[in-house]
């Protein structure tokens, strides 16, 4: 005789009913293990969306905060580039003093200028007497070399130059020989 395949769900039904019951009992008890199963399935993909949030919120918050010290940063290139013509004033006004007690008192102000640059981190462009070169400097005239001299030299300064780190804040204006 074929052993039929009994189904957990279809309870037979007997005579005391207490079969039943047992029964009635193991339905429930598969019926709430499911369901069991299916919140935990549920907390676990919503713990994973949670580290996922959360994740992305601190890679949001690193970002923000890197891109507000580099604009701050940016700002105060800008602050001090927008100085740098009055160094170059100060320097002219120097050349140019006759008067020995004004002369003194202008070669004051220029050399706090630059410490407040030195403190800066920002440092001089010089080119003279190097090849040109285009990332540091822009050349406004050429001029015809003289004997023994290459061509594509720095000549002269004409307007210094700044760098702070690798970033130019300001290129120098230079006469090239030809």
């Amino acid at each position: 005789m074929e052993e039929e395949k009994k189904d957990p769900t279809v309870c037979p039904e007997t005579e005391e009913g207490k079969t039943a019951e047992k029964c009635e009992k193991k339905k429930t008890v598969k019926k709430l293990q499911e369901e069991l199963d299916a919140v935990k399935a549920e907390s676990e993909e919503n713990k994973r969306k949670w580290y996922a949030v959360t994740a992305e919120y601190e890679n949001y918050r690193r970002r923000t905060q890197n891109q507000a010290s580099q604009r701050y940063a940016e700002g105060r290139n800008d602050v001090l580039a927008s100085l740098f013509p009055i160094g170059d004033n100060l320097e002219r006004a120097l050349s140019s003093c006759m008067d020995e007690n004004t002369k003194q008192g202008v070669d004051m102000v220029l050399k706090a200028y630059k410490k407040v640059l030195e403190g800066e981190g920002i440092e001089e462009i010089d080119p003279v007497g190097q090849p040109f070169d285009a990332s540091v400097a822009e050349a406004i005239m050429a001029m015809p070399a003289e004997n023994g001299e290459e061509s594509g030299i720095v000549k002269q300064v004409y307007v210094k130059g700044y760098k702070k780190g690798d970033k130019v804040l300001r290129y120098a204006q230079v006469i090239v020989t030809q």
